[in-house]
């Protein structure tokens, strides 16, 4: 079997530095203290790969930093596209590929002609560019590395990016079209929800192995997410908390009085009943700072996705989680939200099986229900 593998080497770089994306902000993201994370995310997943004795693959990948640096350490046969000889910009002192989203294209055009199937490592811009330059001529399956991931073409994780390709190979996963959708990242970066859909695409689908896509909030759930919040909101002990993004979560920072952001992490100190905003926005780094606090995270469950951490709230990285308790941790949802598993992802195995089990969620003011984290 032969397969496409392209990574778009700044994929993710936003997320820890609470840039939501990386799109056009690759120097910010820098300055922020920001490193490449999608090369290291596509070896995970070949690294899984190599462990199947059914690895019988050829992949063709991108030149260098689009794929090329990923084989390294491993056996895989692999053939380079030299599309165009990019160079480097240098951004404080770091050198960074100077590649775009043409890159991608270009790569998929070349790659469809040929391949099977082909793999990206990136977020929901890389899934659209190369949803749209191949037109549903093969079928596409990401590896995530990006910040929001809201389309339905990921695996849930790396390492079921590779399971997936394997059963692919064996004809054990079936082909369906899964939505692919972007958001505007700079209305994002300001608080604003702008999703466009741009079609579907073709995806081998194995369940519990692949996510889901976003899917917006139910209106009919307002009154319950609101009476949850005024009960919890009633129920909160002084100390530090790290409030995660969504709108119920930015409904308790609205009656603690705090002016948090709807998309971001805020750290906030609470005392009778009032809420100081001690970071708007936070960054890893800031979470860090406040480590000592003993602090407790509220946070709510992507709809669609069923993602708790590792979906557009990476601030909350695996240096973070190993430092609170898991009883630290409050989950607030909908029923509807936890009629599935929810899932955890941080890219450290350690943290993650410290997570996965059962978590309570406050699903309602006077009941929580234990919910299977996987």
């Amino acid at each position: 079997m032969k397969v496409g593998l392209i990574v778009n080497p700044i994929a993710g770089m936003g997320g820890k530095v609470a840039l939501k994306g990386t799109d056009g902000v690759v120097e910010e993201a820098i300055r922020r203290g920001a490193k490449p994370i999608a090369l290291d995310l596509a070896k995970l997943f070949l690294n899984e790969l190599s462990h199947y004795e059914e690895n019988d693959f050829e992949f063709i990948t991108g030149a260098r930093e689009l794929g090329e640096y990923a084989f390294e350490g491993f056996n895989f046969k692999y053939e380079v596209l030299r599309h165009r000889d990019f160079g480097y910009k240098d951004v404080l002192g770091f050198k960074i590929p100077d590649t775009s989203s043409d890159d991608t294209k270009i790569l998929a055009k070349l790659m469809v002609r040929e391949v099977d199937i082909i793999l990206f490592a990136g977020g929901d811009g890389t899934a659209r560019d190369v949803y749209l330059a191949i037109d549903n001529r093969k079928p596409i399956l990401g590896i995530p590395t990006g910040v929001k991931m809201f389309s339905g073409v990921f695996a849930a994780s790396p390492e079921n990016a590779a399971k997936i390709l394997v059963a692919f190979l064996n004809g054990q996963a079936q082909i369906v079209e899964r939505e692919i959708m972007d958001l505007d990242e700079d209305a994002f970066r300001h608080d604003e929800l702008k999703p466009k859909r741009y079609g579907k695409a073709l995806t081998p689908y194995v369940e519990l192995l692949i996510q889901g896509a976003k899917e917006p909030s139910k209106t009919d759930e307002r009154e319950d997410v609101e009476a949850i919040i005024e009960a919890l909101y009633e129920e909160l002990e002084d100390g530090v908390y790290f409030l995660g993004a969504g709108s119920t979560v930015k409904r308790l920072k609205d009656m603690l009085g705090i002016s948090g952001t709807l998309l971001g992490v805020d750290i906030v100190k609470v005392k009778d009943g009032k809420g100081k905003l001690l970071v708007k926005d936070a960054q890893e780094k800031d979470l860090l700072r406040f480590i000592d606090k003993n602090p407790k995270i509220i946070v709510t469950v992507i709809g669609g996705l069923n993602f708790l951490f590792g979906r557009g709230n990476q601030q909350f990285s695996a240096d973070v989680l190993r430092r609170i308790p898991k009883e630290n941790i409050i989950i607030v949802a909908t029923p509807s939200k936890v009629q599935k598993p929810i899932r955890v992802y941080t890219g450290d195995r350690e943290v993650d099986e410290m997570l996965r089990g059962y978590m309570r969620v406050r699903v309602s003011p006077w009941a929580e229900k234990m919910v299977k984290v996987i």
